[in-house]
């Protein structure tokens, strides 16, 4: 079968970095890490194990990122080479081990990524895994290679392929109700509402979500979904993700760029602005809770401005290498900044702990989240170029969520 597979090797990646600074083609050219190619299909691990047929693949930010090289090299111990990208997904049940009675073949499923301690074949869980937290400690042992999750393991496919395999712990039906384009979402709204129980706003707060790509979007969503009385300040760059924002339930949106987005922005969280002596303006006030959803050095340079005294910054967007931020902020300010990885779980207010996957799909169900419609645009998986070059376009494309589409 045909996929497309992360291959790194120390001449290919050099030979990027420099032909990308001359054109953004390179990354995905003859000489770069990415390889469409014909690959055997990955055998079930065990007897717990399924195989998926995938009907849709979502194109994150993250595999965006892996592409363009951006990535951390300190995440590599935790991949496996070559492995096939890809990790949002819905798709069918095609085999399931012996060891399996409660999912069908045909079934349409979601798979939630991580390859945890249950997955790699260690019946007693981790401290980490124990609590419902995203951080095995054994991403890199048991009898899997090492990958945090599907998409970065070489053993288990992933869903940029027609198909791979998952251990049963991961696998969740997709309800009646739920359609394919809201399923294939279903990951990154459980990565947002992870997100958000990580510091989830006092009832009249205002919440500043930095980004309007599919992250942003999530978050927006997930504080809706879950019922928070809060007031939510987005910052977008362009109209058609401030009007996406708008149909959420984003109360204000901020679509000013440069400088302007200062002014715009203090407005709208009733903050003032101090002029300094040199550099950006100042802010007198600001959020007590922000999400930042981009990852670029500008986006974490405005979470930590615009936040609050005291305030919570949740950095979602998996910033690499930010240039330009400047961190006087969180001294000065004495900000809580905490990462967000994955999907992981959530404290729902009643106190009770879940698992974000599998509470996305219910939300869904209940019509607490329709996402579906920020599926903007689909590809066959031999039009990878032309996806990649879409989704580096956006101001033009009006691209918001790009998959694959198993289905033709």
């Amino acid at each position: 079968m045909k996929a497309l597979q992360f291959d790194f090797h120390p001449l290919r990646y050099g030979a990027t970095l420099l032909l990308g600074r001359l054109s953004r083609a390179a990354y995905w050219g003859p000489l770069s890490c990415l390889r469409y190619r014909d690959v055997p299909e990955p055998p079930l691990p065990g007897d717990d194990w399924v195989r998926v047929r995938t009907w849709y693949a979502g194109i994150c930010g993250s595999d965006l990122n892996l592409i363009l090289l951006r990535e951390s090299p300190s995440l590599s111990p935790y991949s496996s080479f070559p492995f096939t990208l890809g990790h949002e997904n819905v798709g069918v049940v095609e085999e399931t081990g012996p060891a399996v009675s409660d999912l069908r073949v045909g079934q349409r499923v979601v798979v939630d990524p991580p390859l945890t301690c249950a997955p790699r074949g260690f019946t007693e869980p981790c401290p980490a895994c124990a609590r419902g937290d995203p951080h095995c400690h054994r991403y890199h042992e048991g009898r899997l290679a090492p990958g945090i999750q599907i998409g970065a393991c070489r053993d288990t496919g992933g869903s940029w392929s027609p198909c791979f395999v998952a251990h049963r712990s991961q696998v969740f039906p997709v309800p009646d109700g739920v359609s394919d384009e809201d399923a294939v979402l279903a990951e990154p709204f459980a990565c947002a509402l992870h997100a958000v129980s990580l510091a989830p706003p006092a009832p009249g707060d205002r919440v500043l979500v930095v980004g309007g790509g599919v992250i942003g979007l999530c978050t927006v969503a997930a504080l809706r979904a879950l019922g928070y009385p809060c007031r939510i300040v987005a910052l977008v760059r362009h109209s058609f993700q401030a009007e996406a924002a708008r149909v959420l339930g984003a109360d204000t949106v901020v679509q000013a760029r440069g400088s302007r987005r200062y002014r715009a922005v203090a407005d709208a969280l009733g903050a003032r602005l101090l002029k300094p002596v040199l550099g950006p303006p100042v802010l007198a006030g600001g959020a007590p809770v922000v999400f930042e959803c981009v990852g670029t050095g500008p986006a974490v340079d405005d979470a930590l401005r615009f936040a609050a005294p005291g305030g919570r910054v949740v950095l979602v967007g998996l910033s690499a290498f930010p240039r330009g931020v400047d961190w006087t902020p969180i001294w000065f300010k004495e900000l809580h900044v905490r990462g967000s990885f994955v999907t992981g779980s959530v404290d729902l207010p009643s106190g009770r702990r879940v698992r974000s996957l599998p509470l996305a799909l219910e939300l869904m169900r209940a019509g607490k989240a329709r996402l579906g419609e920020l599926v903007t645009h689909k590809f066959a998986l031999e039009e990878y170029r032309t996806a990649l070059a879409t989704l580096l376009n956006r101001r033009h494309t009006g691209v918001i969520k790009a998959v694959f589409d198993f289905t033709r």
